[in-house]
């Protein structure tokens, strides 16, 4: 069973990965929340509840890159199946061919306006991109507090926002970056020992990473 969050977007549920992979719906689940612990999962893990002869369900519900990442742990030789299942899913989606000379004169009218609002958007954030560039060409990774003023964003708002994203998490008083966002080359984690002594653990954002935060959090953040 696929359910849609939105009108672009399909999603595959629990229910039918579990078919898929001939597993548990029980195990499926289990198995997902230990990969959303591992911080091993792009979205939050969210119960939907669907009705089915008078009773109520609950299910997972996940994108592409999540399902693939959940049918390989619970069964690698039957992955395939589901990657089958995703191209349905995406052909399902995929925009209708114009089928008459108005249609496909429609169609480029609206290419030509996205086309428009995409240059229009290039021009407006011009700016931002060269200022966000000379750090990245110039410099190596940075502190959270350097990556702030670098962006002209308070730092506690801009830590609250990569919480909140669970791009950052706390743990024994540090904050530290979620794997996928490491691995993404986004963050690196510095540790080491102090003059007096004592072992540190510091975040510190990469040139990849600071583009990012701008191009994610500016208009949240910039100035404020």
């Amino acid at each position: 069973m696929n359910q849609l969050t939105n009108s672009v977007l399909p999603t595959m549920s629990s229910r039918e990965i579990a078919a898929l992979v001939q597993s548990n719906h029980s195990d499926v689940k289990r198995s997902a929340e230990r990969l959303h612990a591992a911080h091993l999962l792009t979205q939050p893990l969210a119960e939907f509840d669907f009705e089915h002869n008078g009773n109520v369900y609950q299910e997972y519900r996940f994108n592409k890159r999540d399902s693939l990442v959940l049918v390989a742990r619970l069964s690698p030789q039957l992955t395939a199946a589901v990657v089958d299942r995703w191209q349905e899913l995406e052909n399902a989606t995929a925009p209708p061919v114009p089928q008459s000379l108005p249609e496909a004169l429609r169609l480029a009218a609206d290419m030509a306006e996205q086309k428009a609002a995409l240059e229009q958007k290039v021009q407006t954030d011009a700016p931002k991109v060269a200022f966000v560039d000379h750090y990245v060409d110039a410099s190596g990774a940075k502190s959270l507090r350097e990556t702030a003023k670098i962006l002209n964003m308070p730092e506690k708002a801009m830590i609250d926002a990569l919480l909140r994203d669970k791009a950052l998490f706390r743990q024994s008083g540090n904050l530290l970056p979620h794997a996928l966002k490491q691995r993404d080359g986004l963050f690196t984690v510095k540790t080491g020992t102090s003059d007096f002594g004592r072992a540190f653990t510091q975040t510190r954002v990469t040139p990849r990473g600071i583009k990012w935060i701008s191009d994610r959090y500016s208009s949240e953040l910039r100035g404020s």
